[in-house]
């Protein structure tokens, strides 16, 4: 269920200056990437309205056959990903989880941005949980790498992996790449801020995604590892989010105010089990949140970088809220200290339990551009009052407005369409949802141009299943990501 973004690769993208032209606007764009390219399968998104300008293209899906790995299978569940310039070659590289296959892809596209090649670099044995969001950490933009962080969440003894973009595939079974210093919990991501927002140190901020229990001794988290050593995944320390007057309770936080809040000590939490680690940041007074999903940073500025976003996706019982948690999501922004990472302060901009079942519904994966917040809805929940397929909302982080910016294309009425895309039989709102939303227009050299991975669960296919050939899934989903151009940054 969660993503990665990574909105700044200028100096990786190694694109020469022979390959781009200046279009109308004065910015360098690199015309050799040829848009018209199409996946066999159409786009599974479409633009809401209001966003008519927007233009989407499928980049891929399960069903292509790439010419150098016929036998590759785009697998089910695209989630967090990671977009590079391949430095061994003309063109790029795609890092994607694939959440319930428990497994990386690698994808490798040409200078044309045709995809020509993939494999997996870790499979089911080897991603041990469910992959869900992720980040690719690299030198340009955070100070070490390149890493693809991509988090565990099965459970709360799942463990971070820190995967070389550039592994064999031979190794894709190997369970050593993972990185207990970053605690053990139910996680979503793993966001280290760039190397500009705390110079010296590395700040890597992780959501976790557990749910309240029967006895309400857990919650979701926001966790952070702080370093005093950039690039050092194994030697720093642990902290939970909480307010600084103690007060624990989620619904107690409304829209308009402003809360102060710390990152305390979990102590030797690298020794700790993740129901230790549980028990702990609830005697240590950390904020129970419903389910934190996501997370990102602002772009643009050191300042920006130390503006935080993420997602409280919400749960129910029976139907019905759960006393102290949001049931519909939230999204929460945190505003770092200039020097101290472990202070500042906290406030609610989103809210879903004030609209239901009309305003967001569970908030998933988060993207979080200069100006902008692009929210990404996983309404499996199948709420009774959810009134809309699940959306990408934008946010203006100036105007506060927040609209419904693109949804799924289901075609409900169209019985070829779902003969072929609803096999499942599953027709309700919510019934997909999406991964990973990431700027990759730095790395191609086409400004304002973005991915993003679909999550279409009832579409289900034979020749899907066993994608990462580990033998250890039955699921048979299709996966999809997209090109969308003209996005506001």
């Amino acid at each position: 269920m969660k993503t990665v973004k990574i909105t700044s690769l200028a100096l990786l993208t190694g694109l020469a200056i022979t390959s781009c032209q200046d279009d109308d606007n004065g910015k360098s764009v690199n015309r050799k990437i040829d848009f018209s390219y199409e996946s066999t399968t159409p786009p599974l998104v479409t633009a809401m309205p209001g966003f008519e300008g927007l233009e989407i293209t499928s980049l891929i899906s399960s069903t292509d056959q790439l010419a150098q790995s016929p036998t590759f299978v785009y697998g089910a569940q695209p989630d967090g990903a990671g977009f590079m310039k391949d430095p061994n070659g003309t063109g790029y590289l795609m890092i994607t989880n694939h959440e319930i296959l428990k497994s990386v892809s690698r994808v490798t596209f040409d200078e044309t941005l045709k995809p020509v090649k993939g494999e997996y670099i870790v499979d089911g044995v080897g991603g041990i949980t469910r992959l869900c969001s992720a980040t690719l950490a690299t030198p340009e933009l955070h100070g070490f790498g390149p890493i693809f962080l991509t988090a565990g969440e099965s459970g709360e003894e799942s463990l971070v992996h820190g995967i070389n973009p550039f592994s064999p595939s031979s190794e894709r079974s190997r369970q050593d790449r993972v990185l207990p210093a970053l605690g053990r919990a139910s996680m979503e991501n793993a966001v280290p801020l760039t190397k500009r927002a705390y110079p010296n140190k590395t700040v890597i901020v992780i959501g976790e995604d557990q749910s309240y229990g029967t006895n309400h001794a857990s919650a979701g988290q926001v966790i952070m590892y702080v370093s005093n050593t950039v690039g050092d995944l194994v030697n720093g320390k642990l902290y939970a989010l909480k307010r600084n007057d103690g007060n624990q309770v989620e619904m107690s936080m409304t829209v308009g105010n402003s809360y102060d809040i710390s990152f305390v000590e979990i102590p030797n939490a690298r020794t700790l089990t993740g129901a230790q680690i549980n028990t702990k940041v609830n005697e240590l007074g950390a904020i129970r949140f419903s389910r934190v999903e996501d997370v990102d940073y602002r772009k643009g500025s050191a300042k920006n970088n130390r503006e935080i976003y993420f997602t409280a996706t919400g749960q129910a019982s029976g139907g019905n809220p759960v006393e102290g948690y949001t049931m519909w999501g939230r999204v929460y922004r945190i505003v770092l200290n200039d020097n101290d990472p472990l202070k500042g302060k906290l406030e609610l901009v989103v809210e879903g339990d004030s609209t239901p079942g009309t305003g967001i519904i569970n908030p998933d994966n988060i993207c979080v551009t200069e100006n902008y917040v692009y929210i990404q809805e996983d309404g499996d929940s199948f709420y009774a009052a959810a009134q809309h397929d699940s959306y990408i909302w934008q946010y203006n982080i100036r105007t506060k407005n927040n609209k419904p910016w693109l949804t799924m294309n289901h075609k409900r009425t169209d019985a070829a369409w779902n003969a072929t895309y609803n096999q499942s039989g599953e027709m309700r709102f919510g019934s997909w949802e999406y991964g990973a939303m990431e700027d990759i227009s730095d790395v191609i050299g086409v400004p304002n141009t973005f991915l993003v991975n679909i999550h279409p669960h009832t579409w289900q296919k034979d020749a899907f299943l066993n994608a990462d050939g580990s033998g250890t899934n039955t699921n048979k989903e299709g996966g999809q990501t997209v090109i969308i151009r003209n996005v506001e940054y």
